[in-house]
């Protein structure tokens, strides 16, 4: 089993700069994934970032040029640096961790973006 733990998030003007963290404890093994989804009210869950434990990236097309993914692998945490929020990335940020084809969830972080 693995666990997520989130920080971050909260209320930013349009055009802010929010950090998530997400520490992950348990059973973590080599190769992974973690990264980030959201789910806006109403909307799909989608993906925002990912990452490899080897380095390899995927963005949301509508994220990228303003969100960046990374991981301390020795720590076992990723974060996402979100620049430029626009009211339209408000939504319910996902933690996420992927190995051998079995998913993790955080327990959501709320990030709010309005004036």
């Amino acid at each position: 089993q693995v666990q997520l733990v989130e920080s971050g998030g909260g209320l930013v003007q349009p055009g802010g700069s929010l950090r998530l963290s997400c520490a992950a404890s348990g059973s973590i093994f080599s190769p992974n994934t973690m990264g980030w989804y959201r789910q806006a009210p109403g909307k799909r869950r989608e993906l925002v970032a990912t990452l490899t434990s080897y380095g390899s990236t995927n963005y949301a097309d509508s994220v990228k040029g303003r969100f960046t993914v990374s991981r301390d692998n020795a720590r076992n945490t990723v974060h996402l640096q979100m620049n430029s929020l626009k009211p339209e990335d408000a939504a319910v940020y996902y933690c996420y961790f992927r190995h051998l084809n079995k998913d993790y969830w955080g327990q959501g972080s709320q990030v709010t973006v309005s004036s």
